[in-house]
């Protein structure tokens, strides 16, 4: 669980939080939050995972999967942004409709090349 506890640690700092703020906004104590990140608390709860990914901005599956609790393999794979935006403005497509706008964008994509 040491990787969890880097993970923490990493979170932490770049939101520029101390232990006592994320204390205080999450009401997790801070020497509980020294030991998650040094990793003397191995398991702790999906909760207090959950507090954190959201105090941090993080990836709750990521922090459950670090902490060594099973995430689904959906869950933890997210469609790209661009991708969703791409569906939303095409809307369904065939089988042969995908074939050919793949086609089509390695076509745009080569001739931006030359």
């Amino acid at each position: 669980m040491e990787e969890l506890g880097l993970e923490l640690t990493r979170l932490r700092k770049a939101s520029g939080l101390t232990l006592r703020r994320v204390e205080a906004a999450i009401g997790v104590s801070n020497a509980y939050l020294s030991q998650l990140e040094t990793g003397k608390i191995k398991t702790p709860s999906p909760n207090t995972l959950f507090k954190l990914s959201q105090l941090f901005g993080g990836s709750y599956e990521d922090l459950m999967a670090k902490a060594g609790y099973p995430v689904p393999q959906s869950q933890s794979r997210q469609v790209p942004e661009t991708v969703s935006r791409l569906a939303a403005r095409v809307g369904e497509v065939s089988s042969s409709e995908a074939d050919a706008l793949a086609d089509y964008l390695k076509f745009l994509r080569q001739q931006r090349a030359e």
